[in-house]
């Protein structure tokens, strides 16, 4: 299909930076000598993970006006992702974010976005809000909303979206950008106001509803305005319940885990060429659900997202009788 200048398949707005990896497993950080450095940031990987499967995506963002913004936009580039609304800010370095990684399921992050992180300097004023409402699918996230001006811009583009085609709120809860999740609860409720996809695990739907245990969550969600909820339970699977009563709760996907990190990531960029693609919701988690585990069976986020046949080929050697020796992942 032939995309107009203005059209995309997914616009995403949030968050991105320079994630540095230690390339030694089970090393304390004081300790490690050796990092890889990758593209990060949910908004961005989930554009990524978009553009892998074959989606023109685009992500609107900001960066620091330095090197490592540079490299950026090179990776934006060679992932496929449109870059035309990530542009520098001043003021503000590129943020740098470490990991440790202790599989299976230890991966603490250090967050360097101090004084302030340029992906929050995005102005309302700024946005293309014909592109916007244009998109097949619009994605933002919570942390968008964790400060100004970046927090008004997010609502505006929601705002003016409309409802329009499909609207992902993912609830991407990171404690550290807020005081406290009574300071998040007032935002989010007016983000999921705006919303028809709300997707998060069970402590980020506990931030957005109040409530933990699943089926709680999605019935919360749906209440509060989304047409579908999209719960993550670890190992538990995930949990999809549409506004119309089709309901979905498929299994984690056994991989040998490497790197947890990006995985939901990946599920959301799947999850979204699902949406597109028009799957029933059984498929289009089953598909997601294996991209999340495909990269966590990688070292890194953004380079690790799988396309369309690797995802297949996950799916069908999991249905194999072999499969079941394997710890999982979702």
């Amino acid at each position: 299909m032939a995309h107009s200048p203005q059209y995309f398949d997914l616009i995403t707005m949030g968050r991105i930076g320079v994630d540095l990896y230690p390339l030694e497993t089970g090393v304390p950080l004081s300790r490690v000598e050796t990092f890889g450095k990758f593209l990060g940031g949910s908004a961005a990987n989930v554009a990524v993970a978009a553009a892998r499967m074959g989606r023109s995506t685009a992500l609107i963002t900001r960066t620091g006006d330095d090197p490592f913004g540079t490299f950026l936009h090179e990776a934006l580039k060679g992932f496929g992702v449109d870059d035309r609304w990530v542009t520098p800010v001043a003021a503000y370095p590129t943020p740098v974010t470490f990991c440790e990684i202790f599989p299976p399921d230890d991966f603490p992050l250090y967050f360097y976005r101090r004084p302030k992180a340029p992906d929050l300097e995005i102005r309302a004023d700024e946005l293309d809000l014909t592109a916007v409402r244009a998109a097949g699918i619009f994605w933002i996230t919570g942390t968008g909303l964790s400060e100004e001006p970046s927090r008004s811009a997010t609502l505006a583009a929601l705002e003016a979206r409309d409802r329009s085609g499909t609207t992902v709120f993912d609830l991407d809860w990171r404690p550290m950008f807020w005081r406290d999740p009574d300071q998040a609860r007032p935002y989010y409720r007016e983000a999921l106001r705006h919303a028809t996809v709300a997707v998060g695990n069970l402590d980020e739907c506990e931030v957005a509803t109040g409530v933990r245990e699943p089926e709680a969550c999605a019935e919360a969600l749906l209440a509060a305005g989304v047409e579908l909820a999209v719960v993550k339970q670890g190992p538990r699977g995930v949990l999809a319940v549409h506004r119309d009563g089709t309901r979905a709760e498929v299994p984690p996907v056994p991989v040998e885990v490497v790197n947890g990190l990006g995985a939901g990531d990946a599920f959301g960029g799947s999850l979204c060429h699902g949406l597109l693609s028009g799957w029933d919701l059984e498929k289009t988690m089953r598909h997601a659900n294996a991209a999340g585990a495909l990269v966590a069976s990688r070292l890194a986020c953004s380079s690790a997202m799988p396309t369309g046949p690797e995802v297949a080929d996950l799916l069908a050697r999991a249905a194999s009788p072999d499969a079941a020796d394997l710890p999982s992942q979702s």
